[in-house]
C-alpha cells in the first residue's frame, strides 16, 4: 500500500526537502552553463585582473618615489641651461656685448677709442665673434679693465694687446682725462652657438672719438669655446 509523503514523520519530511536542496544547490553551483558558476567565473577573472593590477602599481610607485629626484633634477639642468646661455648665447647679442665692454670701462676709469668688428670666424660648436678695440687710461685702471672683462657672465678672450705710453698733457686727436698714461689695443673675442646668425658682413673701420667715453660706430656684421684669457 502506497504511503503518502503527507504521512512520512515530520523529522523524514524535513530531511527530504533538506536533500532536494543540497541536491538544487550543487546543480547551481556544478553545472557549467549554470548562472551560479558563470558569476564564480566571473570573479575569478576579476581577481586575477586585480592582482595583475597590483603588481603593475607596484613598479609604478618606484617611479612615483623617483618623481622628486627627476623633478629637481630637471630644475638643476633648466639652471644650467639658463647659465650656459649666458656665459655662450645662442644670438650674437651685440648690443648686449658692447654695453658689458662700456659698463667695465667705465667702472675702471678708461676710455674706449674705438670699436671695430672682425669678421665671424665658425667653429664645430661655436662662432668666433671678434672686435678690435683700443683704450686708453691710467696704466692700472687699464689692466682692472681687462680683469673685469674677465670675470664678466659672458665669456670674452682677450688677445694681441699692445700697450703704449702716451702724454696726457700733450694734445692729440681727443682730450684725455687727466692720469692717463697708456694706450693699448687688442683682439676681444666673444662666442655664440646659433649658426643662422654667423653670416660675416662688411667690417667697421674705426674713427677718432670727440669726445672722451665716446666709441667708434660698429656695423654689425657681425659649446663650449676655450676658457677665457687675458694676454
Amino acid at each position: 500500500m502506497a504511503i503518502s509523503f503527507r504521512e512520512f514523520p515530520w523529522y523524514i519530511q524535513a530531511l527530504i526537502f533538506v536533500a532536494l536542496a543540497v541536491v538544487l544547490i550543487g546543480l547551481g553551483i556544478y553545472l557549467p552553463f549554470s548562472p551560479v558558476s558563470s558569476k564564480r567565473s566571473e570573479v575569478t577573472q576579476l581577481h586575477d585582473q586585480d592582482a595583475a593590477l597590483k603588481q603593475e602599481v607596484a613598479g609604478l610607485e618606484v617611479y612615483e618615489r623617483r618623481y622628486a629626484d627627476f623633478n629637481q633634477q630637471m630644475n638643476a639642468l633648466h639652471k644650467q641651461m639658463d647659465t650656459l646661455q649666458a656665459i655662450v648665447p645662442e644670438d650674437k647679442q651685440v648690443d648686449e656685448f658692447i654695453r658689458l665692454l662700456q659698463g667695465a670701462a667705465a667702472a675702471s676709469g678708461v676710455q674706449i677709442r674705438s670699436l671695430t668688428a672682425q669678421t665671424v670666424i665658425p667653429h664645430q660648436y661655436h662662432y668666433e665673434m671678434p672686435f678690435q678695440i683700443t683704450v686708453d687710461g691710467p696704466y692700472y685702471n687699464v689692466v682692472d679693465f681687462f680683469s673685469r672683462l674677465s670675470r664678466l657672465s659672458r665669456i670674452i678672450n682677450v688677445g694681441d694687446l699692445t700697450l703704449t705710453g702716451v702724454d696726457a698733457s700733450k694734445e692729440g686727436k681727443f682730450a684725455m682725462r687727466p692720469g692717463t698714461s697708456v694706450s693699448g689695443s687688442c683682439n676681444v673675442v666673444t662666442f655664440f652657438t646659433n649658426p643662422e646668425n654667423a653670416a660675416p658682413g662688411p667690417t667697421a673701420t674705426p674713427t677718432p672719438a670727440s669726445a672722451p667715453g665716446a666709441t667708434s660706430p660698429v656695423t654689425r656684421p657681425v659649446v663650449p669655446p676655450p676658457v677665457r684669457t687675458v694676454e
